[in-house]
């Protein structure tokens, strides 16, 4: 089922890319009308021969009472999860399958085993809602998709045979998993795993350049003819590393947590004690990489707002300052549930170490600081108010909450939550060791005092904020930002040093977590996913009615923002669909482990197997 599932997904897919190129533009009759005597593109006066196309509301087929935008949205939303999923996972697998040959501890190769098992049929399902997505792109929005694939025509050879690539290696990485288990061959293996994730990352910086430059299209002219026959300088438009960046790091977050809801299900699932232990450590795993991830996560994402702004000013304000502002808020919402879940599951999983009870104490005030840290995050600038409601006020800001919603308030929240979070790792890691060198004090005075030190630095920057001009507010968010990596670089580093011969002071008893940890597994991944979803929308959405921004306008009657209610409805509508896909993924990587009874021996059949003879 998967092969074939993945075969006819390869197909369709396929078939569409390599018929882009050859279909002409329709701007023929635009380059007419403009005194251009041509009969094809070829023979456009223009040096690149082609335009972006002038379209009108008559250009857009319609299907219906289908909507276009929403089919294209959620199909684009469900093939970005999918594509985020099997692209994060033979990142971590690779990882895994290392350390396994490093530690030479079985288990991680068992776990990286089964882990590309369950993305096996999500490699299917992202060649087929890719074939989906491609057939709707080309029948709702032709002139569209064609003209940004003849701008971007090498790539797509490019793009076509790394995703052949990734097919065959991927089956031939999992298919070989047994023969190439021990010994020299497992190296082998691993060669396998680094060349998937090559075609994996090519497939995802094409893809990225094309989105790239529909954000901040570079080397074109005002009418967006080409300027320049150098294919390098459309794929390397300014959005290209910061998207780079930000998708390479959140797709690890996304698969981490996806991995984790499914070491989640099989725990909860698993009737013997071998099996909750192995998938609890599964789940710890997993969950470990998703936070690793989701630490530096929000800086890749200022790197990315701060491209924004630097190339057009009012997509930035359009962003942070306008309609979709508020989606912030949400987006504040969904990314506390992350670290308040991961934070959870951490808390839990202390309860399986021995020695863990000393820091118990601790976690209340640390929750107390994420919460705190959360509501400051989540609290808006202004307030949608009726008219007596404002007068009630005395305008449209709170005097008392107002000032936490500006962006001095916000970077003291973020980093006050990674920092606490890391905080909550830091005592994890360490709650079953007890160091024995002789410096172990004044080590544990430094990295308290270190800690500290960082944390006020962090509340006075953005206090101080509030007293400087604007541009000084963008870049204390530096020194806090490196305040912040600072902690969490200089304690693991002195810790790793302080507990080179510790004394261990109990195992650590996988398995035994209650059943309800496993829900904050469920909680980050459904999070993330949503929160992906909600984040996409706002990255294409601040292009307003523009296919390429301030280059090719869209003229379809769905080039209005919607309302924020209708976005979040549909992000929603993605997220269920993805999820409900998802489980059946878990289903089918379950149901390849049943092994049918045999049948039982039927009575008389051994004599009448005698009187055949």
């Amino acid at each position: 089922m998967r092969k074939k599932g993945l075969v006819t997904g390869v197909l369709i897919f396929l078939i569409f890319l390599l018929l882009i190129p050859l279909i002409p533009l329709s701007n023929e009759t635009v380059l007419a009308q403009e005194g251009h005597s041509v009969t094809s593109v070829e023979e456009a006066p223009s040096k690149a021969t082609f335009e972006a196309p002038k379209l009108k509301p008559g250009d857009y087929p319609q299907l219906g009472w289908v909507k276009s935008r929403e089919a294209v949205w959620v199909a684009a939303q469900v093939h970005l999860f999918f594509g985020a999923f099997v692209l994060a996972v033979p990142i971590f697998v690779l990882v895994i399958e290392g350390l396994g040959i490093f530690t030479k501890d079985e288990r991680y190769d068992h776990i990286a085993h089964e882990i590309m098992k369950v993305s096996m049929t999500a490699f299917s399902l992202t060649a087929l809602t890719g074939g989906l997505l491609t057939f709707a792109l080309l029948t709702l929005y032709p002139d569209f998709i064609k003209y940004l694939m003849r701008i971007f025509q090498p790539t797509v050879i490019f793009y076509i045979l790394a995703f052949i690539g990734e097919a065959i290696v991927c089956y031939t990485y999992y298919y070989s998993w047994d023969a190439l288990r021990y010994g020299t061959k497992k190296w082998i293996h691993l060669t396998l795993g680094l060349l998937l994730n090559t075609f994996g990352m090519t497939i995802l910086f094409i893809a990225d350049a094309w989105t790239g430059f529909m954000m901040t299209p570079v080397g074109v002219d005002a009418a967006g003819a080409p300027i320049t026959d150098n294919i390098w300088v459309f794929i390397r438009n300014p959005f290209w590393i910061p998207l780079n960046l930000h998708r390479f790091i959140a797709n690890i977050a996304f698969g981490g947590a996806i991995v984790g809801a499914y070491a989640g299900y099989k725990f909860l699932s698993s009737t013997t004690p071998e099996e909750k232990a192995r998938y609890d450590w599964m789940g710890y795993t997993s969950n470990f990489i998703a936070i690793a991830a989701l630490l530096p996560l929000p800086f890749a994402g200022y790197i990315l707002m701060a491209e924004i702004y630097a190339y057009s000013q009012q997509m930035g304000i359009t962003a942070m300052g306008g309609i979709f502002a508020w989606l912030f808020i949400v987006q504040a919402t969904l990314i506390g549930s992350v670290f308040l879940g991961a934070n959870y599951y951490l808390w839990c999983g202390m309860g399986r170490i021995s020695g863990a009870e000393r820091y118990t104490p601790v976690i209340k005030y640390i929750a107390g600081v994420i919460v705190l840290a959360f509501l400051v995050w989540l609290t808006p600038h202004t307030i949608v108010m009726t008219a007596i409601e404002m007068k009630k006020i005395g305008g449209s800001h709170a005097a008392l909450l107002s000032p936490l919603g500006i962006m001095p308030a916000k970077n003291t929240a973020a980093n006050t939550m990674i920092l606490f979070t890391f905080l909550s790792f830091f005592l994890y890691r360490r709650a079953n060791k007890m160091p024995t060198v002789g410096w172990v004090g004044a080590g544990t005075v430094v990295m308290k005092v270190f800690f500290a030190v960082a944390w006020v630095n962090i509340i006075f920057l953005g206090i101080y904020g509030y007293l400087v001009p604007t541009a000084f507010k963008v870049r204390a968010s530096v020194p806090q930002v490196l305040s912040t990596l600072s902690v969490a670089l200089i304690l693991l580093i002195l810790d790793v040093i302080m507990h080179r011969k510790a004394r261990t002071l109990g195992p650590i008893q996988w398995g035994k977590m209650s059943p309800r940890s496993q829900y904050a597994l469920f909680l980050l991944a459904i999070s993330f996913t949503w929160l992906m979803a909600l984040m996409g929308y706002i990255r294409s959405g601040i292009r307003q009615h523009w296919h390429v921004y301030t280059i090719m306008r869209d003229a379809s009657p769905d080039a209005y923002t919607p309302p924020i209610g209708h976005a979040v409805l549909v992000a929603t509508t993605a997220t269920v669909i993805f999820m409900v896909l998802v489980i059946f993924c878990f289903w089918i990587a379950q149901l390849s482990t049943v092994k049918q009874e045999p049948l039982p021996e039927i009575a008389g059949a051994s004599g009448s197997r005698e009187e055949e003879r």
